[in-house]
């Protein structure tokens, strides 16, 4: 019994250590809480509208601009920033792609994303 005490343990130990050497490729995305308090400041902040027949609207902040426009401008806009943050914002109808989209030129220039939601 007591052999198989010491088999349990160790297995319990390499769960342990593996599970944490697990590191998932996922986007660091901030979600603020209900309250609408982020503990974050975001330094630009960019909004998509659906027009409606798969046609979207880019701000960054009151601007309108291309989808094409978005990674240079954010770019130039959030290069002094220490940890530079972008907050979300997305009308409930728009598709999860767009989202993705936006996400991903965050992902790849390394800036932290607030995705903005109402208080309950």
């Amino acid at each position: 019994m007591a052999s198989m005490t010491d088999i349990v343990f160790l297995l319990l130990i390499f769960f342990l250590i593996t599970t944490t050497l697990i590191n998932p490729n996922a986007l660091d995305i901030l979600l603020p809480k209900s309250t609408n308090q982020a503990s974050t400041k975001s330094n630009a902040t960019i909004t998509i509208k659906d027009l409606g027949n798969n046609n979207y609207e880019y701000y960054i902040g009151r601007k309108p601009v291309a989808f094409s426009e978005i990674e240079l401008l954010l770019q130039q806009q959030l290069k002094d920033q220490e940890t530079p943050t972008l907050e979300l914002y997305a009308n409930p109808t728009v598709i999860v792609d767009e989202v993705v989209k936006i996400m991903n030129i965050a992902k790849n220039n390394q800036y932290k994303v607030l995705l903005a939601t109402d208080p309950e």
